[in-house]
C-alpha cells in the first residue's frame, strides 16, 4: 500500500499547509515555556503560554473547519477513511487545546503543574501527528528517463 493510499490528504493546499503551520509552530512552544516555567518559576513563562495557546486554537479552529468541509465534500470518494483520520486528530487536538487553555487562564501559580504540563504535551505530539498526517503523502517523486 502506498503512503498516500495510507494517509489519503495528498498535498495539501497552500493556504491549508500555511494555517496547519501555526498550531504546529505554538504548541510546542507552549510546552517548551510550560517547562521553563516548571523549572524557573517566573510567572512570565505562563503568559507565554497563555498566550501560544490562544494563537494556536484561532488556527486550529481555521484548520478544522477546513477539514470538516473537505471531509464532506468528499465524503464517497476513495479518500474518506484518511480524511476522517486526520479531522478526527484536529478535533481531538481542538477539544484539549480548548482544555489546555482554560487550564493555563487560572491563578499564575496553578496553571500549569502536572495537569497543564501534560495537556501541553498531549496538544503538541497531536499537532504534530496532524503536520504528518496532512503532509505524509504529499511528496513528489519523479523518475529519471
Amino acid at each position: 500500500m502506498r503512503t498516500d493510499q495510507l494517509v489519503g490528504t495528498g498535498r495539501p493546499h497552500v493556504l491549508h499547509a500555511l494555517l496547519l503551520s501555526f498550531p504546529v509552530a505554538l504548541f510546542p512552544a507552549a510546552l517548551v515555556t510550560d517547562i521553563a516555567y516548571l523549572k524557573t518559576a517566573q510567572m512570565q513563562w505562563t503568559n507565554f503560554s497563555a498566550w501560544l495557546i490562544a494563537g494556536a486554537m484561532v488556527f486550529v479552529g481555521l484548520v478544522l473547519a477546513w477539514s470538516i468541509v473537505r471531509l464532506v465534500l468528499g465524503y464517497r470518494g476513495p479518500e474518506r477513511t484518511p480524511r476522517l483520520i486526520y479531522t478526527v486528530v484536529l478535533a481531538v487536538l481542538f477539544v484539549l487545546g480548548l482544555i489546555n487553555s482554560l487550564k493555563h487562564s487560572q491563578d499564575g501559580w496553578s496553571s500549569v503543574g502536572a495537569f497543564g504540563l501534560t495537556l501541553s504535551i498531549l496538544c503538541a505530539l497531536l499537532a504534530l501527528v496532524a503536520g504528518l498526517l496532512a503532509h505524509l503523502g504529499s511528496t513528489v517523486r519523479e523518475d529519471a528517463r
